[in-house]
């Protein structure tokens, strides 16, 4: 029997499906930034899950995971983030009330062979400027009146991040046997997303956050203020393709050497090169030799990600947009009546999602099979 004719044959069931699976994406979608915030934590956490199994059961082990999670990264995470956007209202405040010696950076560029009148660029900007901060403070006051709301979705972010940890090949089983894809359909979609996946958390989320924290600590030995706020930028703009580090080390060490500051500004720039030029090493180290993402898909990823889910879309924005393409392309093939699954010297030679096979097989090694995409476990071959 073909789809359309058992579609014919139970109209009735399939309407019931539909509208099922309709309320429940409505009731999901509140709450849908924790929720895939829970998603990619359990993914983090997943290897440690299987590991601790073998000794503990899966209920004690996602329990003591959870605790880890939220004592070791969701309270630190919230705890720098309501620092850094203290200082970023600090920030706003000085410049809006011309606190920063414009002046005195005058005269010293001045003294130095370069005439720069800031008076005249800060009256140019100072509308775009004035906005941009203004939405900052608005941020701002804004977390803090929806602190309640805010504490019910990390309460649904660890709810989800437990049934994961405890139930997740179970899941993922009952998804394969919903899904109506064949099975070695799925298992291309799987396997790519898992890459998808990996080289987002890890390639770019990893290597960002080392190189903020590097950036930072430097920062703090020269003495330069709102060091969380800077740490924080550094990371964010780490994601981006051709910005990194340079977006915020740069800037700075031009107002170190604008204000005199003539030893701290050379030693930045020699420290902030080191950090930016860390990439080099440190990506191929995590993931492989190549990118998982070209720089549009990072970049238009990102900026709809936040847009769409929020902070979380950060990490799930180019893992969405690269597992549409993935799954555009397995639809052109079928359709084309073409059923030869991508062999994985082609994916490899994708430019949206070219993983290398070294980060790929360490995070399938954190399951018994490593032909098992993430979050698979025997249930899979029951479906």
């Amino acid at each position: 029997m073909g789809p359309r004719q058992w579609l014919s044959d139970r109209t009735g069931l399939t309407i019931v499906a539909i509208i099922s699976a309709l309320l429940g994406i409505a009731v999901i979608l509140p709450y849908l930034q924790y929720v895939l915030l829970g998603i990619v934590l359990a993914y983090i956490l997943m290897p440690v899950q299987r590991r601790l199994e073998q000794y503990l059961s899966a209920m004690t082990t996602a329990l003591i995971l959870v605790a880890v999670a939220i004592l070791t990264i969701l309270l630190p995470l919230a705890y720098v983030l309501a620092i850094a956007l203290d200082e970023a209202v600090q920030i706003a405040t000085i410049i809006q009330e011309d606190e920063l010696g414009i002046g005195e950076i005058e005269a010293q560029l001045e003294s130095t062979g370069y005439s720069v009148d800031l008076h005249e660029m800060w009256e140019t900007y100072e509308e775009p400027i004035g906005t941009a901060l203004q939405g900052i403070a608005t941020s701002a006051l804004e977390l803090v009146t929806r602190l309640p709301n805010v504490l019910i979705g990390l309460t649904v972010t660890v709810f989800v991040l437990f049934a994961l940890l405890r139930d997740g090949g179970a899941l993922v089983a009952w998804f394969r046997r919903v899904l109506p894809v064949r099975d070695e359909l799925q298992d291309e979609l799987f396997t790519g997303l898992d890459q998808l996946m990996w080289a987002s958390v890890v390639g770019n989320v990893a290597v960002a956050a080392i190189q903020a924290i590097l950036l930072g600590i430097g920062l703090a030995i020269l003495g330069v203020p709102a060091v969380i706020f800077l740490t924080v930028a550094t990371f964010v703009l780490a994601l981006l393709p051709l910005v990194g580090a340079f977006g915020v080390w740069v800037p700075v060490s031009i107002y170190l050497f604008a204000t005199g500051q003539y030893v701290a500004a050379a030693a930045l720039v020699v420290y902030g090169s080191l950090v930016s030029a860390s990439d080099t090493y440190l990506r191929p180290a995590l993931i492989g030799r190549t990118s998982a993402f070209n720089s549009a898909i990072v970049v238009v990823g990102i900026f709809g990600g936040l847009l769409v889910f929020g902070a979380v879309g950060l990490f799930i924005g180019p893992v969405v947009l690269g597992g549409a393409k993935i799954t555009l392309d397995v639809f052109a093939r079928e359709r084309a009546g073409n059923g030869t699954p991508i062999s994985d010297d082609e994916r490899a030679a994708d430019p949206a999602v070219n993983t290398s096979a070294l980060g790929v097989m360490t995070v399938l090694e954190r399951v018994d099979d490593p032909n098992t995409p993430l979050l698979e476990d025997e249930e899979r071959d029951n479906s």
